[in-house]
């Protein structure tokens, strides 16, 4: 009877290894693909940060470019634009009282002060 026992033991410990040798290679394709999930990850984001700096660099190109055109004195922009449709539509945009009701009236700190921003 020990050997039957013993014969039944030696084949429930093969049937064991058996098992473990399909979970092991089931998780060798499960590190197989999280190897290859992480090179592509990897390329990924070494594109989106080329891609970042390459437009960090451009922004700050259009910024000095920016910065270039404010310094031209021609150039008056949306912000004069923005004080003369507010003093039109009856607003002082002079520092005395700037942003109260002009009731009507013409205000001359207003139109001087336009008058310098469009000069």
């Amino acid at each position: 009877m020990k050997d039957r026992n013993f014969l039944d033991t030696v084949m429930e410990f093969e049937q064991q290894l058996e098992a473990m040798q399909e979970q092991f290679g089931a998780l060798k394709q499960f590190v197989a693909l999280m190897m290859e999930e992480h090179k592509a990850l990897e390329t990924e984001n070494h594109h989106l940060r080329t891609r970042l700096e390459e437009l960090l660099s451009n922004n700050e190109n259009s910024v000095q470019a920016a910065d270039e055109k404010k310094e031209n004195p021609l150039d008056i922009g949306e912000g004069y634009d923005n004080l003369a449709r507010l003093y039109q539509e009856g607003f002082h945009v002079c520092h005395v009282h700037f942003g109260s009701s002009r009731k009507g009236e013409d205000c001359l700190f207003c139109l001087s002060f336009l008058n310098k921003q469009n000069v």
